[in-house]
């Protein structure tokens, strides 16, 4: 599923390799606007929508959103203008909000602490992946040339009309929880619960509290956490939304820069999987994340430092490194944050908060790559460094100050404990009982 809302999402970048603005007479910063819009209303939405997603489960939800987006996927090949494209921009950003982040809250309803970044990764991962076969499907499709229909629409039709399929599908397959999982008996579903219970959350099953979901948005390490989320996100959406961009830089023609962006994304999921694998290996979420912003630091540094045209081996060496950092912050941070809420209604509302701040950060990074500074996009590279530098300022930071924090309760207590070593379910009063234990 998020294979597709990876593939949907993206694919207006490969679309205007082929002409897509050109073909619906885009002017100035319009294709700007219509990338930005897409976001405004993605993080308007994102915190109601993953609320509404506790309430009703991921069961119901998740597939109601993706049948909501391929639909709007498939009307996109039918615009003719740029109020047509921003509309459906508008609609898309309000049916993808919340997937992203009700997703990552449906995860860790099946997995515990130790195993959520790992799991977030693969599917996480289908990012990159979708990346690489967006480039392969777009490498293709705009080799057909028919008089009736552009090959960027019919990219949008192969790609709206799978995802309606596979959301069909979803509707009857998807559990609506580990302990309610229907292909599960008595006994694994009850194993299940106990899981969770152990190394997960201080209850399972329980409805929607919206005064604990609302008051955990007020604690001032949740407004910290989302600055670091702002920050990554510029990076990532920058990547996510210019790559075919950065690989014109090499000044290959339309059809070899969406090929070439196939590499680069795969190699970035296996980085992906390797650096949530070992960060559930050492439970350990800051350091890993503050090194995989830096990995895309030195992409970024690479291409502002050199002309690509004159040394394309090493401008596409830098676009490498910018998948392989610019993904793995997502899955490492969801499960930094939500490893630290043990309460589900909190964890709700603060990964629905992460998420959105995340994709606030998609309107700048919108306006960043300006069609003024092309070919060589200095300005947002540039931007990109300061923030993607901030974010790791203030995640190895917080780090730090949950490390400092474990020491003092552990002084207090007279013991040795992780948060590996406290079960969950004994902590009712969540970051308040003595025995708590940051995952740092």
């Amino acid at each position: 599923m998020y294979f597709f809302n990876s593939l949907d999402r993206s694919n207006l970048g490969n679309a205007k390799t082929d002409g897509l603005d050109t073909d619906l007479h885009l002017r100035g910063n319009q294709y700007s606007i219509i990338l930005a819009v897409f976001n405004v209303t993605f993080c308007l939405f994102d915190l109601p929508s993953n609320l509404l997603l506790k309430r009703y489960s991921g069961k119901i939800m998740l597939p109601g959103m993706m049948l909501g987006w391929g639909s709007i996927t498939l009307i996109q090949c039918a615009v003719h203008n740029f109020a047509g494209l921003l509309i459906c921009r508008l609609m898309m950003g309000c049916f993808e909000a919340g997937f992203m982040a009700g997703t990552i809250f449906y995860l860790t309803q099946f997995y515990k602490r130790n195993e959520i970044a790992f799991r977030l990764s693969i599917f996480y991962g289908t990012v990159t992946i979708a990346g690489a076969f967006s480039g392969l499907i777009s490498f293709g499709v705009f080799q057909l040339k028919y008089n009736h229909l552009h090959g960027w629409q019919y990219l949008f039709l192969i790609e709206g009309g799978c995802t309606l399929l596979v959301a069909s599908f979803a509707i009857w397959h998807l559990p609506k929880s580990g302990s309610h999982c229907h292909w599960f008996n008595e006994l694994e579903a009850r194993t299940a619960q106990l899981r969770l219970l152990q190394d997960g959350s201080v209850r399972t099953g329980d409805k929607l509290n919206i005064r604990d979901a609302l008051s955990a948005l007020l604690d001032w390490r949740i407004l910290v956490w989302a600055v670091a989320c702002f920050c990554y996100g510029i990076g990532q959406s920058s990547v996510s939304n210019f790559l075919p961009q950065m690989v014109a830089l090499l000044g290959f023609s339309t059809v070899k820069t969406n090929l070439y962006t196939v590499a680069p994304y795969a190699v970035g999921t296996v980085v992906l999987w390797l650096l949530c694998w070992s960060s559930d290996r050492f439970r350990e979420r800051s350091c890993h994340l503050a090194g995989s912003l830096m990995i895309t630091f030195v992409g970024y540094i690479i291409l502002i430092a050199i002309d690509a045209e004159k040394h394309q081996a090493v401008a596409y060496f830098g676009c490498f490194l910018l998948c392989c950092g610019a993904f793995a912050p997502t899955a490492l941070f969801h499960s930094w944050h939500t490893n630290n809420v043990p309460v589900e209604s909190s964890r709700a509302a603060i990964v629905g908060l992460m998420a959105g701040s995340a994709n606030c950060a998609g309107i700048p990074s919108s306006f960043a790559f300006d069609d003024r500074t092309a070919p060589k996009y200095l300005p947002a590279l540039v931007v990109n460094c300061i923030f993607l530098v901030t974010g790791v300022v203030v995640i190895l930071g917080l780090g730090m100050w949950f490390r400092y924090d474990n020491h003092r309760r552990n002084k207090l207590q007279g013991l040795r404990l992780t948060a590996a070593d406290v079960p969950t379910e004994s902590l009712v009063e969540g970051w308040k009982d003595p025995s708590w234990r940051w995952t740092v």
